[in-house]
């Protein structure tokens, strides 16, 4: 499905269960049905402005057909959720393209008619599927609720606004009936009210209505927990807490520099990208649902781990964690796209398991707990037989080198020069004769220099 979204050859695809063309004068009715059926289903892509065997015709008014294609979304009960469409252009003319993410956490209906997508057709859904599919996603999403009490000064403006000015057009005509549409707001006798996705995102005081909003940021000194820690704990809207806390990340992990052999290379504990993926799922798909328990990130010598209160959503499973889609909270999960926090087609996971190889570190480990989800990542860490001084000596051993040679080296590396006497004084118990063959070892494998002669002589790095 991933060659779907690549522009080049999208219109080599033909129809079927994940890519439908639509004309560029539509009914909302008629791609309303098609959103409804691909989100009820594994999700897919449509084009607008190609009608027929391929036909191109194109769409003239961007804007309008974009506004056009979020109220057919509006339309569906409940709002589906989308990713803002966007412009592709072939041969000089504009099509529109519409994503509809995998692995929702709502069934989604068009005037009471639950449909399916099946091969080219957008169906009915049959009454044992249409329980089963109740059953896995559930009916009732808790970011869509209305806290108690809370009304639309509840919001801070000034976040709003950035926002908005972040989407762009599309938001900006009309923001309070956008933030409707993203799930934000919802609308009561002609009055908007914050969801609790709403109070989240821009919410002037989030710990008053939900104290569950946190992320308590650890470090220990060791492997283990000790009474020896410093701590972070961050109460804010989610796109504040994911950027305070992965400053936080990057501060309080472990780097540096080290000699590789005789060259100087930096690293850091973890790859960045890895720990802001752990970082930013936790915080998008977290059950927030849970009171009294929230986020915790620990930092040891030799691991990260984050906690996340819930357990795995639908049908995900610890086993098809990697392949599988499924978004718990939908409205948090697309604003966070829309700030570029998070990625809506879900290959997070999969980028993080390429970093961690790319540096050399084993896989992220994931388990599930009697009530949450725990990610593990293992990091890089000094080895005392082979990390001598902040000198990483394992290249000098796998060359074979004696415990002599690497001495000169490590002398070296701080002295720039050294003798024969010098070596000798370092091993009082071995004849001048060896010293001298480790010298002129050294010097055939291109690691030294010799420089003059006889009484004079000593040895440079080369």
């Amino acid at each position: 499905m991933e060659e779907l979204f690549n522009p080049d050859t999208l219109l080599t695809q033909k129809e079927g269960q994940y890519l439908a063309y639509v004309r560029s004068k539509f009914r909302i009715d008629e791609l309303a049905q098609t959103l409804v059926a691909m989100a009820n289903a594994q999700g897919g892509m449509v084009v607008v402005g190609i009608t027929g065997k391929h036909k191109i015709e194109g769409v003239s008014d961007a804007d309008a057909t974009r506004d056009a294609v979020l109220d057919a979304a509006l339309s569906c009960t409940p709002p589906l959720i989308l990713p803002l469409p966007h412009i592709v252009q072939h041969n000089g003319t504009n099509l529109l393209l519409i994503t509809i993410p995998a692995g929702l956490s709502h069934v989604y209906s068009l005037h009471g008619k639950y449909l399916y997508r099946r091969g080219t057709q957008d169906e009915p859904i049959p009454p044992d599927a249409l329980r089963q599919l109740l059953l896995e996603r559930g009916e009732t999403s808790w970011e869509r609720l209305v806290p108690d009490s809370a009304t639309h000064t509840e919001l801070n403006h000034q976040k709003i606004a950035t926002y908005v000015q972040r989407v762009g057009a599309a938001a900006e005509a009309d923001n309070l009936a956008f933030l409707m549409r993203r799930g934000c707001l919802a609308q009561h006798n002609h009055t908007y009210k914050p969801t609790n996705a709403g109070v989240l995102l821009f919410g002037n005081d989030v710990e008053r209505f939900f104290p569950q909003c946190e992320v308590t940021l650890v470090r220990y000194r060791g492997r283990e927990m000790s009474d020896e820690f410093l701590r972070e704990d961050i109460r804010d809207t989610l796109v504040e807490t994911v950027r305070r806390a992965e400053i936080w990340l990057s501060e309080n992990m472990r780097r540096g520099s080290r000699m590789v052999g005789l060259e100087r290379e930096d690293w850091v504990q973890f790859p960045l990208g890895a720990v802001r993926e752990v970082l930013v799922n936790a915080v998008a798909h977290r059950d927030y649902s849970i009171r009294g328990e929230g986020i915790r990130i620990a930092l040891y010598a030799d691991r990260l781990e984050c906690y996340s209160p819930g357990r795995l959503p639908g049908h995900v499973t610890i086993h098809n964690i990697v392949a599988e889609r499924f978004s718990r909270n939908e409205s948090l999960v697309q604003v966070l796209a829309d700030y570029g926090l998070i990625e809506r087609l879900g290959y997070g996971i999969d980028r993080m398991l390429k970093q961690m190889n790319e540096a050399g570190l084993p896989i992220p480990e994931f388990r599930e707990t009697a009530a949450g989800f725990l990610v593990t990542l293992q990091g890089h860490i000094g080895d005392d037989k082979t990390d001598v001084g902040g000198i990483d000596i394992s290249e000098w051993q796998k060359m074979g080198l004696t415990e002599r040679q690497i001495a000169a080296l490590l002398h070296l590396v701080e002295h720039r020069r050294i003798t024969n006497r010098e070596l000798q004084d370092m091993s009082p118990d071995v004849s001048p004769e060896t010293i001298r063959r480790d010298f002129s070892d050294l010097v055939e494998r291109g690691l030294l220099l010799r420089v003059g002669e006889k009484r004079g002589t000593y040895y440079i790095l080369k």
